[in-house]
């Protein structure tokens, strides 16, 4: 397999074992960070393996050193050029894609490595199982460059709970894999070393049941706890980042990321400086 961002797919599909796809992210010289043509073909590929009679567990893994960093922030940083109704519609597309996954019909697995920051964290709670190495890393990152949670929102929160989430999204604070297991986002954490290995142990496990009862079990599930996934929080939520990410604060904080410089609210010398206005 190649890795030259020129030439390498987002997304590779592979087939370990009979039953069991493994969707992996494949973006590993961006520590697979999300661009819209990775968001597609995501939702695309989820749209097909939920009718593929060979897929009855998916896998969702993370090429090279991270399972995911969250969303590209040179794309976040771009869509300043667009229009406020094509904020909305991008913003619009990643939730359709949490929502297949969320709904997915077949038991999902998170393989988690490495940095799993922001929308990643989104990926995670939409997943069934979680099973993280113990030394990867995670970050709610979003209010540090300016940005909010919006679209990922329902999901996480639905899996951690607003105690937490409270916490995890207003510190932005890197937390490691046991934290993640405390707070309710990963299950399990196994050595790095063994984290493909439990994966298919616990994808094997998964085969020996009733397919259809699964599916039905899921359905279960979230009809018993259901994630709030109505058209009025989805255009909130979309709206929301759209507005948030082509403003002032989100454009200068994405570009002191980019620039390893300090974000604008922590280079102002004046004495008011991080005051509330009235």
């Amino acid at each position: 397999m190649t890795t030259n961002a020129d030439t390498t797919t987002p997304l590779e599909i592979s087939r370990p074992h009979a039953g069991v796809t493994v969707l992996w992210l494949n973006r590993p010289h961006k520590h697979n960070a999300m661009t819209q043509a990775l968001i597609a073909e995501l939702h695309d590929t989820l749209g097909t393996l939920a009718k593929d009679d060979k897929t009855q567990v998916l896998v969702l893994a993370g090429r090279g050193k991270s399972f995911c960093s969250g969303a590209d922030l040179n794309y976040m940083k771009s869509m300043v050029e667009f229009s406020h109704e094509e904020n909305v519609d991008d913003a619009c597309r990643f939730a359709a894609m949490l929502q297949a996954l969320h709904q997915f019909p077949k038991p999902v697995i998170a393989a988690l490595h490495g940095n799993v920051f922001a929308g990643a964290t989104g990926l995670a709670a939409c997943s069934d199982i979680v099973i993280a190495a113990d030394d990867t890393r995670f970050c709610v990152s979003e209010v540090r460059l300016g940005l909010v949670p919006a679209v990922i929102s329902p999901y996480v929160v639905a899996r951690i709970g607003a105690h937490q989430a409270r916490r995890y999204f207003l510190t932005a604070e890197v937390f490691a894999a046991d934290a993640a297991m405390h707070a309710g986002l990963v299950h399990r954490c196994v050595p790095a070393g063994s984290l493909m290995n439990e994966v298919m142990d616990t994808a094997m496990q998964l085969l020996n049941n009733a397919p259809r009862a699964m599916t039905t079990t899921k359905n279960l599930i979230n009809y018993l706890v259901p994630v709030p996934a109505s058209r009025e929080i989805t255009d909130y939520t979309a709206a929301l980042i759209a507005r948030v990410r082509t403003g002032a604060e989100a454009q200068g904080g994405l570009q002191a990321f980019l620039d390893k410089k300090a974000a604008p609210w922590l280079d102002d010398p004046s004495p008011d400086a991080g005051k509330s206005k009235p």
